[in-house]
């Protein structure tokens, strides 16, 4: 879907955005993904759950998107009011259209393309080993498919009973692989039924930042694109290389940021390429938020810093990010322009993500490989949602006897004194 203006149609989202309305954009039609005839099988069967942030292609998405990012991302480590997300953002989805449509050509986000691509050749590499016992489902968390209201009671319709939790995000932190934990809890919990949970086995995979295939692919394709495109006009010591991981907060309500994991994968990916080229650096696409302190150097910083040790040439690679995304689409496009203006005589070079690379979707397969094996194979879960209010009471009563005055419990005859 093109991006496209909104002028008489939503004149009263710009009046709304003034007043500070707070009622909420309507979410895109859900598009719903590719059906599998139900299977009626003995046989246990993994739903494998690929989850990624997903893209918009609309100013009423853009509206939507913001409030499901303010919701999930910002509320993790910003005191923002939650009353203020919805007129927030739908004043930042004007700046969104503005950018995409009139500064970069009404830029359509390839993303949720590309992660079709994944999901699809990932599938294709499972079920050449297990057949149809496994299929590969796609959810997003920002757009559709939505994860509760499409992709899970889909998963329960098809008959799968096992389940596994595949964030294609590349480093495990709040903001990616746990965004995905809370989706599938709050997801679950709306399709609880009965005295017997339906589903009878859970796996995670919460990052793959320091897989040695995945280390070595990334090195891989730095030395591929500079034996491409530099390796003729420069020497390996004018070669300047910015390894791009997502920025991070430092402070996340004592939540996991992602830092530690970005570092490592950078210095991995480092120690692959630094005898060759002395010039790396990490470079952190942060976001411009006030009164939050990122992590350091940001891309245009590292660049820099290059350039004054003397790099002719500079190559921006994403390793921290498996899916393209406007982030290392238009943000590293802006940080090149702004770098020409000042440093004209540089070349730049914009890498791309892994994507659907044959490698990277063969070894995303490999990795689900124990899990959906461990699935397969180990006893099957049997969890009665109702026994968690009954808990939860318990419990409750329990830490109750911290308080001052005292409590005893008489349960069938039988004194209990906790």
């Amino acid at each position: 879907m093109r991006i496209y203006t909104f002028l008489a149609d939503n004149v009263n989202d710009w009046q709304n955005i003034y007043l500070g309305e707070a009622e909420k954009l309507v979410a895109t039609p859900e598009k719903q993904q590719p059906q599998a005839p139900a299977q009626s099988s003995s046989q246990d069967r993994v739903a494998v759950l690929l989850m990624g942030y997903g893209e918009v292609e609309s100013y009423a998405d853009f509206a939507n998107y913001n409030e499901q990012a303010l919701n999930l991302l910002t509320a993790k480590f910003a005191p923002v009011p939650t009353w203020i997300y919805p007129p927030l953002a739908k004043l930042l989805a004007m700046f969104d259209l503005h950018e995409w449509q009139h500064q970069h050509n009404h830029f359509v986000s390839p993303h949720n393309a590309i992660f079709e691509e994944q999901r699809a050749g990932i599938e294709q590499e499972l079920q050449a080993q297990w057949g149809d016992r496994v299929k590969v489902f796609k959810a997003f968390n920002f757009c559709a498919p939505y994860l509760p209201e499409q992709v899970l009671t889909e998963i329960k319709a098809q008959g799968f009973d096992k389940l596994l939790i595949y964030p294609l995000l590349v480093v495990d932190s709040i903001f990616t692989s746990g965004i995905a934990v809370e989706q599938v809890n709050n997801a679950l919990a709306k399709l609880a039924d009965g005295d017997e949970h339906w589903l009878k086995g859970q796996r995670y995979i919460p990052s793959f930042y320091n897989e040695p295939a995945y280390i070595n692919l990334m090195a891989q394709l730095v030395e591929e694109k500079i034996a491409a495109e530099l390796a003729s006009a420069y020497l390996p010591s004018q070669i300047g290389i910015v390894l791009m991981n997502h920025g991070c907060p430092h402070k996340a309500k004592g939540f996991t940021s992602g830092i530690a994991e970005s570092q490592a994968l950078y210095e991995s990916v480092r120690e692959e390429l630094i005898y060759r080229y002395p010039l790396i650096s990490v470079g952190w696409l942060n976001h411009d938020t006030p009164l939050i302190e990122w992590t350091q150097p940001n891309a245009f910083q590292a660049a820099k810093n290059l350039i004054d040790l003397g790099a002719k040439a500079i190559v921006f690679m994403p390793i921290g990010f498996a899916t393209e995304n406007h982030e290392t689409l238009l943000d590293v496009d802006h940080i090149i322009h702004d770098l020409q203006r000042k440093h004209s005589t540089i070349s730049y070079v914009q890498m791309a993500c892994v994507n659907a690379h044959s490698q990277f979707l063969q070894m995303a397969a490999q990795w689900a490989n124990p899990q959906i094996a461990a699935l397969l194979s180990e006893q099957a879960l049997s969890v009665n949602p109702q026994l968690a209010a009954v808990s939860a009471h318990h419990h409750h009563d329990r830490d109750g006897h911290h308080h001052d005055h005292h409590h005893d419990h008489h349960h069938d005859g039988h004194h209990h004194h906790h």
